[in-house]
């Protein structure tokens, strides 16, 4: 079994495991509902459905006097 013959530095070890750590972007669709971006497999944070049916009740905000 080959074993290496000198100890690679720390700077060249992060260079090696710097692919595991590379950060992707969300996948984003629509609601069924109201069309806004949400996260697959969650509940639409502004309406409340999840897979077309009603699952939280979520508060009307109310318009204040500025």
């Amino acid at each position: 079994m080959p074993v290496p013959k000198k100890r690679h530095s720390n700077s060249r070890q992060g260079k090696r495991r710097a692919s595991n750590y590379v950060l992707t972007a969300p996948n984003v669709g629509k609601c069924r509902q109201c069309g806004s971006p949400s996260l697959p497999h969650q509940v639409c944070p502004t309406c409340g459905t999840y897979k077309g049916k009603q699952v939280l009740k979520l508060k009307e905000k109310k318009k204040g006097k500025k």
